[in-house]
């Protein structure tokens, strides 16, 4: 397949155009020619040295992240950004990054793959993000207890046996959940608004304990990482559907 298709194909899927004003990512094709071709890609959470490196051993033609390497542009090509970029363009490895597109995909993104772990039903778009949403809502088949919902995310999560932290001020039976995956406490009003039992999200900041304790809103910090890998798996998915080899870099970074 041609690199260009590629990129087309996953543009066109992911909306990739509809987060351009809204994104400090630049997403889409970061660092790869105008020509070239696919045949085996790479699939990873983060674009850096050990994921390249590792892309590279694979003989991967691309490899897709979540993280990618431009936020806003360079200024400079000097030190980490230099040796980076040096691994990619001596190695012909383009770079293709979906941050916001993925994970607000309401059916390949990473809110969708932790809705997915947790058999959420009703399922809404979440997140409010400009015009666009980043996250997922719905309804639990049966009620979770606190206890319930955090032991099944971290038996579905690449948490690394971490535990999961819980800020537990919500009702004694959860229903419906909210998901904006891995820096997400900037939703709790939104999830209060709608009214939710239970925050899903990776990390946490310090202001999210007491706006959690008045919304009356469990909060579960699963992990940047670990919520979202679903969402670069997805694409795997996704390329194996259209005839590429495919290969899924573990790169964990547990937080």
């Amino acid at each position: 397949m041609e690199l260009s298709e590629f990129v087309d194909r996953l543009d066109e899927e992911l909306r990739t155009a509809d987060f351009a004003d809204l994104d400090a990512s630049a997403n889409g094709l970061q660092v790869g020619p105008d020509d070239g071709t696919v045949e085996r890609v790479a699939v990873a959470v983060d674009g850096v040295r050990e994921t390249f490196e590792r892309a590279i051993e694979a003989d991967a033609d691309v490899l897709v992240v979540h993280h990618g390497i431009s936020w806003g542009g360079f200024e400079r090509v000097t030190g980490r950004t230099h040796d980076r970029l040096e691994a990619l363009l001596s190695n012909d490895l383009a770079l293709y990054v979906s941050h916001l597109p993925l994970d607000g995909h309401q059916e390949l993104g990473n809110a969708a793959g932790v809705a997915d772990v947790l058999d959420l039903e009703n399922r809404k778009p979440f997140g409010e993000y400009g015009p666009e949403h980043i996250g997922q809502r719905g309804t639990a088949p049966e009620p979770y207890t606190v206890d319930d919902l955090r032991e099944r995310l971290a038996s579905e999560l690449e948490t690394g046996g971490r535990p999961i932290p819980v800020l537990e001020f919500g009702p004694d039976e959860i229903e419906e959940v909210a998901i904006v995956t891995g820096s997400g406490v900037d939703w709790l009003e939104e999830a209060e608004a709608v009214g939710a039992d239970a925050l899903v999200t990776g990390e946490g900041k310090h202001q999210a304990y007491h706006e959690a304790k008045e919304a009356g809103i469990h909060v579960l910090l699963a992990g940047h990482y670990a919520t979202e890998t679903f969402g670069v798996r997805a694409l795997q998915e996704l390329a194996e559907g259209w005839g590429l080899e495919t290969t899924y870099l573990e790169a964990p970074t547990r937080m």
